[in-house]
């Protein structure tokens, strides 16, 4: 009797034998005419695509998003159109600096990657789970990351470089003193905030503007780990919160947040007292309060983890109308390095790999490409402009413009206070809160090679508060420096 569920080749043969190689006699050399052999070789060797240079190691999940707000006024944004209007999405959470196969509960910022299915094309928004972050011009990241990354002689961490990197670098503090403090280690993806980061723009349908700011709010409540039940938990189960959240969709304990936005009208940015598009600052929500948007829950998991985690691209310039993107330096250098890195990492034609793929229908001229396996247009015209009613641009859906100020040359940021909001975080905390951030930055600086650059660090939380210099000064037995003083 035949079986139907017969293996076969990757061209849809049959397979007669899947154990045994064909070789010249019992014991004579492999032969080779075993394609099926050289197939099964050759496509293992190639199983591996390139591992993301950051937020390597992650876990994914899909649901859907809820308008529960009117917003319109706000946005032309049509999956923000009305009130109840769901729109499918995947999620992909992230740590940043580890490879693929490190441990999920180290002291690490948290990727925090949304792809909108919406019907006028797919929108990513693709934060983290802290509101700002180390630097706020692209041209750093980099170097930043190298610092994060293993040194290229010793093939280890470098704490002597992170810090020479953190205490030259001193837009980083406000970040370092989230990371540093209990929020450094969430208990799961489920129970912590995300955040947009970045300035966005959302314009309405008379062309009208506001600046806004994405925040994600766990209904799972914040939840974080202490650093030797975290260290415990790496050495015991290093995917804890991949498993975590499988387990919990899986069970049906689905995870849920509300989304919120601050709104910022355009000419405030002019006159705010940091710079709104400054990625290492927050506005204040008494200035600009949370309004709610919507619900966001996850409430399946993938099928395959290659095909759908692995495989899923996201850059924050995926953008639909009624959403666009603001002079924030740090934003506008991801905008090119997030698709770039997914053309190098999946393919130029990773949009249309069935995770990425918008659910309404793709009309553009690209053609081609490696692993182009859909009908490649088939045989449409293929150039713009043409005289065969071809797809064409709709001017309404231009992006919106906002005024430029100054000339086109290498320009800082108008804001140098680092330390006002690094300053208020700290005296936001409990004593017990403040003891556990010196502490743990104090173990962390403790490795580093010079005594210089620990004094440069500690300059800066000393001017973002005496008392938060004194006591880490204090635990690394070294005074404050007089240039702080």
């Amino acid at each position: 009797m035949t079986n139907k569920n017969h293996l076969t080749t990757s061209w849809g043969a049959p397979v007669g034998d899947n154990q045994n190689s064909i070789t010249a006699g019992s014991r004579g050399p492999t032969l080779i005419q075993d394609v099926h052999l050289l197939e099964k070789l050759a496509h293992f060797n190639r199983e591996r695509v390139p591992e993301r240079v950051v937020h390597a190691k992650g876990a994914g999940a899909h649901g859907y998003f809820e308008v529960t707000k009117d917003i319109s006024k706000y946005t032309k944004a049509d999956f923000l159109s009305e009130v109840g209007k769901r729109t499918p999405l995947f999620v992909r959470f992230s740590t940043v600096a580890g490879e693929n196969g490190s441990a999920d509960t180290v002291r690490d910022p948290r990727g925090f990657a949304v792809k909108f299915y919406t019907e006028e094309g797919n929108y990513d928004l693709v934060g983290n789970n802290t509101p700002v972050f180390f630097i706020r011009d692209a041209i750093k990241f980099p170097d930043f990351i190298h610092t994060q990354k293993r040194d290229p002689k010793t093939h280890l961490k470098n704490p002597t470089a992170v810090w020479d990197f953190w205490s030259l670098s001193p837009e980083s503090l406000h970040q370092v003193s989230i990371l540093m403090s209990d929020r450094g280690i969430p208990a799961t993806f489920r129970h912590m905030h995300g955040f947009g980061s970045h300035t966005f723009k959302w314009v309405n349908a008379d062309g009208d503007g506001v600046w806004i700011k994405y925040h994600f709010k766990t209904e799972q409540g914040v939840a974080n780990l202490a650093p030797d039940v975290a260290a415990k938990i790496a050495g015991d189960n290093p995917d804890y919160h991949t498993e975590d959240l499988f387990n919990a969709i899986e069970k049906g304990d689905f995870p849920a947040w509300k989304l919120y936005v601050q709104i910022m009208p355009m000419e405030d940015a002019n006159t705010y007292r940091f710079d709104p598009f400054d990625v290492t600052k927050v506005w204040s929500q008494k200035d600009y309060p949370l309004i709610e948007v919507g619900r966001m829950v996850l409430d399946k998991n993938p099928e395959n983890y290659f095909a759908e985690v692995e495989q899923a691209t996201f850059s924050p310039g995926t953008l639909v109308p009624g959403i666009d993107v603001s002079p924030d330096k740090m934003l506008q250098g991801r905008l090119f390095a997030y698709s770039d890195a997914h053309r190098y990492r999946v393919g130029a034609n990773h949009q249309a790999l069935p995770i990425n793929r918008p659910k309404n229908e793709v009309k553009n001229y690209q053609r081609d490409g490696q692993m182009r396996f859909d009908s490649n247009g088939g045989s449409s015209v293929y150039y713009e402009p043409n005289s065969f009613g071809g797809p064409k641009e709709s001017p309404e859906n231009k992006q919106a413009a906002y005024p430029v100020y100054g000339v086109a040359e290498s320009v800082a940021y108008d804001h140098n206070d680092h330390y006002t909001q690094a300053g208020d975080l700290y005296r936001l905390l409990s004593n017990e809160e403040r003891i556990r951030l010196v502490n743990t930055i104090v173990e962390a600086m403790k490795p580093v090679e010079k005594e210089e650059i620990k004094l440069r660090q500690i300059q800066h939380f000393y001017k973002a508060d005496p008392d938060y210099g004194k006591r880490i000064a204090d635990g690394l037995g070294l005074p404050v420096p007089q240039e702080a003083l």
